[in-house]
Protein backbone atom coordinates (compact mmCIF):
# COMPACT_ATOMS: atom_id res chain seq x y z
CA UNK A 1 0.00 0.00 0.00
CA UNK A 2 1.57 3.33 -1.18
CA UNK A 3 0.16 4.90 2.41
CA UNK A 4 1.38 1.99 4.64
CA UNK A 5 3.92 2.88 7.44
CA UNK A 6 6.31 0.91 8.96
CA UNK A 7 4.38 -0.06 11.97
CA UNK A 8 1.41 -0.76 9.62
CA UNK A 9 -0.52 1.40 10.48
CA UNK A 10 -2.07 4.15 7.58
CA UNK A 11 -4.52 6.99 7.38
CA UNK A 12 -7.10 6.86 4.90
CA UNK A 13 -8.38 9.65 2.74
CA UNK A 14 -7.31 12.34 4.66
CA UNK A 15 -8.61 16.00 3.83
CA UNK A 16 -5.95 18.72 4.17
CA UNK A 17 -7.23 21.82 5.46
CA UNK A 18 -5.24 25.62 5.80
CA UNK A 19 -5.41 28.31 7.85
CA UNK A 20 -2.54 31.09 8.07
CA UNK A 21 -3.39 34.42 9.99
CA UNK A 22 -1.33 36.78 7.57
CA UNK A 23 0.98 39.36 10.09
CA UNK A 24 1.04 42.94 9.64
CA UNK A 25 -2.13 43.38 7.30
CA UNK A 26 -4.19 45.97 8.76
CA UNK A 27 -2.93 48.36 6.15
CA UNK A 28 -3.95 46.05 3.41
CA UNK A 29 -7.00 45.16 4.78
CA UNK A 30 -7.88 49.16 5.16
CA UNK A 31 -7.30 49.21 0.99
CA UNK A 32 -9.23 46.11 0.27
CA UNK A 33 -12.20 47.86 2.28
CA UNK A 34 -12.10 50.92 0.39
CA UNK A 35 -11.50 49.02 -2.49
CA UNK A 36 -14.51 46.26 -2.61
CA UNK A 37 -16.78 48.94 -0.99
CA UNK A 38 -16.27 51.40 -4.08
CA UNK A 39 -16.87 48.32 -6.35
CA UNK A 40 -20.08 47.57 -4.20
CA UNK A 41 -21.33 50.87 -4.87
CA UNK A 42 -21.44 50.34 -8.36
CA UNK A 43 -22.34 47.11 -8.82
CA UNK A 44 -26.34 45.60 -7.59
CA UNK A 45 -25.91 42.01 -5.94
CA UNK A 46 -22.02 41.84 -6.11
CA UNK A 47 -21.86 39.40 -3.69
CA UNK A 48 -24.25 36.59 -5.44
CA UNK A 49 -22.82 37.77 -9.06
CA UNK A 50 -19.66 36.01 -8.21
CA UNK A 51 -19.16 34.83 -11.84
CA UNK A 52 -19.41 37.89 -13.56
CA UNK A 53 -16.13 39.15 -13.05
CA UNK A 54 -12.72 38.19 -11.29
CA UNK A 55 -11.76 40.35 -8.56
CA UNK A 56 -7.87 39.52 -9.64
CA UNK A 57 -8.33 40.86 -13.16
CA UNK A 58 -8.06 44.22 -11.93
CA UNK A 59 -4.29 45.38 -11.41
CA UNK A 60 -4.06 47.09 -8.38
CA UNK A 61 -1.18 47.43 -5.55
CA UNK A 62 -3.29 45.74 -2.18
CA UNK A 63 -4.75 43.08 -4.98
CA UNK A 64 -1.25 41.89 -6.25
CA UNK A 65 -0.41 42.23 -2.32
CA UNK A 66 -3.26 39.45 -1.58
CA UNK A 67 -2.52 37.07 -4.84
CA UNK A 68 1.23 36.58 -3.82
CA UNK A 69 -0.14 35.78 -0.43
CA UNK A 70 -2.79 33.47 -1.80
CA UNK A 71 -0.17 32.22 -4.49
CA UNK A 72 2.50 31.06 -1.58
CA UNK A 73 -0.40 29.85 0.22
CA UNK A 74 -1.29 27.62 -2.23
CA UNK A 75 2.24 26.44 -2.85
CA UNK A 76 2.77 25.76 0.62
CA UNK A 77 -0.52 23.84 0.44
CA UNK A 78 0.51 21.36 -2.71
CA UNK A 79 4.04 20.65 -0.46
CA UNK A 80 2.35 20.02 2.41
CA UNK A 81 0.36 16.90 0.21
CA UNK A 82 3.01 15.60 -1.86
CA UNK A 83 2.84 16.94 -5.39
CA UNK A 84 6.24 17.42 -6.32
CA UNK A 85 5.89 18.52 -9.54
CA UNK A 86 5.58 21.70 -11.30
CA UNK A 87 1.30 22.94 -10.97
CA UNK A 88 -0.01 25.74 -13.05
CA UNK A 89 -3.24 27.68 -12.01
CA UNK A 90 -5.00 30.56 -11.93
CA UNK A 91 -6.79 32.26 -9.47
CA UNK A 92 -10.28 33.79 -9.84
CA UNK A 93 -11.45 35.66 -6.85
CA UNK A 94 -14.66 37.65 -6.02
CA UNK A 95 -16.17 39.75 -2.82
CA UNK A 96 -18.48 38.82 -0.30
CA UNK A 97 -19.86 41.99 1.95
CA UNK A 98 -22.27 40.88 4.39
CA UNK A 99 -24.70 43.14 6.43
CA UNK A 100 -27.02 41.99 9.68
CA UNK A 101 -28.48 38.54 8.64
CA UNK A 102 -26.58 38.06 5.90
CA UNK A 103 -25.54 34.48 5.14
CA UNK A 104 -24.61 32.04 3.15
CA UNK A 105 -26.28 28.42 2.41
CA UNK A 106 -24.53 25.12 1.88
CA UNK A 107 -22.54 24.71 -1.16
CA UNK A 108 -19.18 23.60 -2.39
CA UNK A 109 -17.17 25.14 -5.48
CA UNK A 110 -17.10 22.98 -8.77
CA UNK A 111 -14.82 23.16 -11.79
CA UNK A 112 -11.95 24.55 -9.47
CA UNK A 113 -9.08 21.94 -7.43
CA UNK A 114 -8.89 24.48 -4.32
CA UNK A 115 -10.77 27.29 -2.63
CA UNK A 116 -10.09 30.00 0.18
CA UNK A 117 -11.41 33.04 1.60
CA UNK A 118 -9.67 35.80 2.78
CA UNK A 119 -10.67 38.17 5.67
CA UNK A 120 -10.64 42.06 5.08
CA UNK A 121 -13.41 43.10 7.74
CA UNK A 122 -15.19 40.53 10.77
CA UNK A 123 -17.48 42.15 13.73
CA UNK A 124 -16.09 41.92 17.11
CA UNK A 125 -19.13 41.85 18.42
CA UNK A 126 -21.76 39.56 17.82
CA UNK A 127 -25.27 39.56 19.59
CA UNK A 128 -25.92 35.35 19.40
CA UNK A 129 -29.35 36.31 21.82
CA UNK A 130 -30.62 33.80 24.16
CA UNK A 131 -30.42 31.03 21.94
CA UNK A 132 -27.30 28.28 22.17
CA UNK A 133 -26.98 27.15 18.80
CA UNK A 134 -26.22 30.58 16.72
CA UNK A 135 -22.97 31.06 15.85
CA UNK A 136 -22.87 34.51 14.12
CA UNK A 137 -20.07 35.26 11.75
CA UNK A 138 -18.72 31.86 11.89
CA UNK A 139 -17.39 29.97 8.77
CA UNK A 140 -18.49 25.38 8.76
CA UNK A 141 -17.13 22.83 7.06
CA UNK A 142 -18.30 19.41 7.06
CA UNK A 143 -16.40 15.76 6.76
CA UNK A 144 -17.11 14.74 2.75
CA UNK A 145 -17.68 11.10 4.41
CA UNK A 146 -20.74 11.84 4.89
CA UNK A 147 -21.75 9.56 8.13
CA UNK A 148 -18.56 8.93 9.32
CA UNK A 149 -18.84 10.19 12.72
CA UNK A 150 -21.75 7.65 13.73
CA UNK A 151 -18.74 5.00 14.34
CA UNK A 152 -16.96 7.56 16.44
CA UNK A 153 -16.22 6.85 20.16
CA UNK A 154 -14.70 8.52 22.51
CA UNK A 155 -11.24 10.02 21.85
CA UNK A 156 -11.90 9.22 18.36
CA UNK A 157 -11.25 12.11 15.71
CA UNK A 158 -13.73 11.49 13.55
CA UNK A 159 -16.41 12.41 16.18
CA UNK A 160 -17.12 15.50 14.79
CA UNK A 161 -18.37 15.78 11.82
CA UNK A 162 -17.97 19.36 11.40
CA UNK A 163 -15.03 21.93 12.06
CA UNK A 164 -16.10 25.60 12.80
CA UNK A 165 -14.00 28.65 12.54
CA UNK A 166 -14.79 32.23 13.55
CA UNK A 167 -12.36 34.13 11.59
CA UNK A 168 -10.19 37.29 12.23
CA UNK A 169 -9.17 40.00 9.98
CA UNK A 170 -6.11 38.95 7.99
CA UNK A 171 -6.81 35.29 8.50
CA UNK A 172 -6.71 33.30 5.05
CA UNK A 173 -8.26 29.88 4.58
CA UNK A 174 -7.67 27.45 2.00
CA UNK A 175 -9.41 23.64 1.59
CA UNK A 176 -10.16 21.10 -1.24
CA UNK A 177 -12.89 22.93 -3.61
CA UNK A 178 -15.32 19.41 -3.12
CA UNK A 179 -15.79 20.21 0.66
CA UNK A 180 -18.76 21.35 1.62
CA UNK A 181 -19.20 24.56 3.97
CA UNK A 182 -21.56 27.38 4.93
CA UNK A 183 -21.41 30.54 6.66
CA UNK A 184 -23.43 31.32 9.34
CA UNK A 185 -25.30 34.45 9.71
CA UNK A 186 -24.05 38.15 10.24
CA UNK A 187 -25.79 39.29 13.90
CA UNK A 188 -23.59 42.62 13.71
CA UNK A 189 -24.73 46.06 12.34
CA UNK A 190 -20.69 45.87 11.33
CA UNK A 191 -19.79 44.69 8.20
CA UNK A 192 -18.38 40.93 7.70
CA UNK A 193 -15.95 41.70 4.34
CA UNK A 194 -13.89 38.82 2.39
CA UNK A 195 -12.50 37.79 -0.63
CA UNK A 196 -13.02 34.28 -1.46
CA UNK A 197 -11.76 32.78 -4.51
CA UNK A 198 -11.00 29.52 -6.52
CA UNK A 199 -7.57 27.92 -7.64
CA UNK A 200 -8.28 26.44 -11.51
CA UNK A 201 -5.70 24.24 -12.76
CA UNK A 202 -4.84 25.58 -16.18
CA UNK A 203 -4.75 22.07 -18.92
CA UNK A 204 -2.07 20.07 -18.57
CA UNK A 205 -1.02 16.11 -18.72
CA UNK A 206 1.25 16.43 -15.47
CA UNK A 207 -2.02 16.16 -13.39
CA UNK A 208 -3.08 12.56 -15.33
CA UNK A 209 -2.31 10.08 -12.57
CA UNK A 210 -0.55 6.85 -13.52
Amino acid sequence: MENEQDDGFSRLWPTTFFQRKIDNADPANQALLSLILQAESSREDMTVDYTSENLFAASVPVLDWLKQCINQSVGGYLKNVGIGYDVDWSLQGWANVNRRGDYHNLHNHPHSYLSGTYYVQVPVLQEAGSRSDLNPGAISFFDPRGQANMNAILGDGQIDPELRIQPEAGLILLWPSFLHHLVHPNLSDELRVSVSFNVVLKNGDQYLPT
